[in-house]
């Protein structure tokens, strides 16, 4: 592995020793705002004392497109919300650069673990992740027991980050301990829900970290398998998870005997087939297998048998970005970040109405406010804030109130309103609050896969109950007790959490409703 790094980073500074590094952020939110016709512009000018750098997106969605521009003495400028008019190379190069006074702000409230080097790393090169200390964590893994690892991970309190906060070093060791011969680890990288980007970001500005985090975690549960579930329409994820996993391989960090430890582990890139409800675990392994996209009856559960019948581990591609850090660290680095039980950081997918959106890594524990104020700029064009959307379509909305309410796995209040994957959309005084909880009742509905008669029938049902109560007046008693209906029958995920957003705005927002003339005599 010694040589290995070595190579690599001869390679990696080869390009860049003494060289001004012009570091381009290109996500798919960056190339919606024109930053490939940036990289472009800077490509045909860059001369022999510069060189360019293509990184994913720094998570400064605000600022995009944007690059930063680091001098051979280690001086930086960050240049924001650059066009192709102003992207010029001697410009950019010789300037000082914006103020960096909003992106500081942004940036300073946040402790980036998974997030770390997102935005300046090289995204397609495996020679700037190796020279960053990248696969150390791999090859000390091979050096260790199975049982060494998944009791380093428990130490850690490691929960998972899609939605659920499963311990993972549970998850790890319940799979390992079965008498299977064959394992799988299924990466979810599907993330179809609406206002949430974090796993995107990952992919696409350290895709090597989520290899490496699932190569740990395949052998630790001796499984010599390994498939990345990527969004059918998340092209330049799957592009640079793609690459990644190609250029691993190339290295021998994925094959036959891996650094000559005597693993053998495969990888493979599947598609999404598209839809929300295929970020439910067993409907994507059933999608995998040729299925339709459906849900299982649980259990057993895929720890037990999952992709053709055999143990499988499935994480979100969050909860594996952590297991580098963890694995090269000693516990307690880890479990002094966040609040008490709950270690660690989380992702957030900050959108709507705030000055600054983006993606914000914090510790477990900071609060709604901090999360939207001191790091999101507050509301802009000085609207007031109205409601907070938290966590999705099976989620709820709170309002200004409850700003201090500290983000943690599960419910964060018993109305029905939970972190999920950590979508947080603020919503400003010229929205209708129950327009947005439509909205999400709505989406619920189009996106049930009408497996089970609660969700198929429900949820529709709830939208129709719900145009009443708001545009007629009618009662909200048969619309609340539908929603705890659907919640409590419903055979997967999205059909017992597609209540939450119609109980959450009845909870807080039922004075706005209008009441039906003559209804109290």
């Amino acid at each position: 592995m010694n040589a290995l790094v070595r190579s690599a980073t001869e390679r990696f500074e080869s390009r860049v020793a003494g060289k001004t590094r012009v570091v381009a952020h290109v996500g798919h939110c960056s190339l919606s705002a024109g930053a490939d016709g940036i990289v472009r512009a800077i490509r045909h000018q860059v001369d022999d004392d510069s060189t360019l750098i293509v990184a994913g997106c720094d998570g400064v969605c605000f600022a995009a497109p944007s690059v930063e521009v680091i001098q051979p003495d280690g001086s930086r400028s960050y240049h924001p919300n650059l066009t192709t008019e102003t992207a010029d190379f001697s410009y950019l190069t010789s300037a000082k650069g914006s103020s960096k006074t909003e992106v500081e702000s942004f940036l300073s409230g946040q402790i980036r673990v998974s997030l770390s080097d997102c935005g300046s790393l090289e995204a397609e090169s495996i020679e700037h992740y190796l020279a960053n200390g990248g696969y150390s964590a791999w090859s000390e893994a091979l050096q260790s027991t199975p049982e060494s690892i998944i009791d380093h991970l428990k130490d850690s309190r490691l929960r998972g980050r899609g939605g659920a906060y499963f311990p993972a070093g549970i998850k790890w060791e319940a799979a390992r301990n079965t008498r299977a011969e064959t394992r799988y680890v299924v990466v979810n990288c599907e993330e179809g829900e609406p206002g949430l980007f974090k796993d995107r970001h990952l992919m696409e500005g350290v895709p090597h970290r989520i290899v490496e985090g699932a190569l740990i975690a395949a052998y630790a549960i001796d499984s010599h398998q390994i498939i990345f579930y990527i969004n059918a329409e998340a092209n330049l994820s799957s592009q640079r998870m793609t690459m990644a996993v190609e250029q691993a391989t190339e290295l021998g960090l994925i094959g036959g005997d891996v650094l000559g430890s005597g693993f053998d582990v495969q990888v493979e890139i599947r598609r999404g087939a598209g839809g929300y409800v295929c970020g439910d675990e067993t409907t994507l392994l059933n999608t995998v297998e040729g299925y339709r996209r459906e849900p299982r009856l649980r259990p057993p559960f895929p720890t037990e048998a999952g992709l053709w019948g055999q143990p499988t581990v499935i994480n979100n591609a969050e909860t594996l970005a952590n297991v580098p850090y963890i694995m090269s660290h000693e516990t307690d680095e880890f479990t002094s970040i966040g609040d008490g039980d709950d270690s660690g950081t989380k992702i957030i997918s900050l959108s709507g109405s705030v000055k600054r959106p983006g993606l914000v890594e914090v510790p477990i524990g900071t609060t709604l406010r901090e999360v939207i104020y001191d790091i999101g700029g507050g509301i802009r064009d000085d609207r007031k804030l109205t409601a907070i959307g938290v966590g999705g379509p099976s989620s709820g909305v709170f309002p200004p109130d409850m700003l201090d309410t500290p983000i943690k796995p599960g419910f964060l209040h018993d109305a029905g309103v939970m972190l999920g994957a950590g979508g947080v959309i603020a919503i400003d005084d010229s929205m209708d609050v129950f327009e947005v909880v439509r909205n999400l009742a709505q989406y619920n509905a189009d996106e049930s896969c009408g497996k089970c008669t609660p969700c198929r029938e429900g949820t529709p049902r709830m939208v129709e109950l719900l145009d009443a109560v708001v545009q007629d007046g009618a009662s909200s008693d048969e619309l609340e007790n539908l929603a705890r209906l659907v919640n409590d029958s419903s055979l997967c995920g999205l059909g017992q959490a597609a209540g939450n957003p119609i109980l959450s705005g009845l909870h807080f927002f039922g004075d706005r409703l209008p009441k039906r003339q003559g209804a109290d005599g």
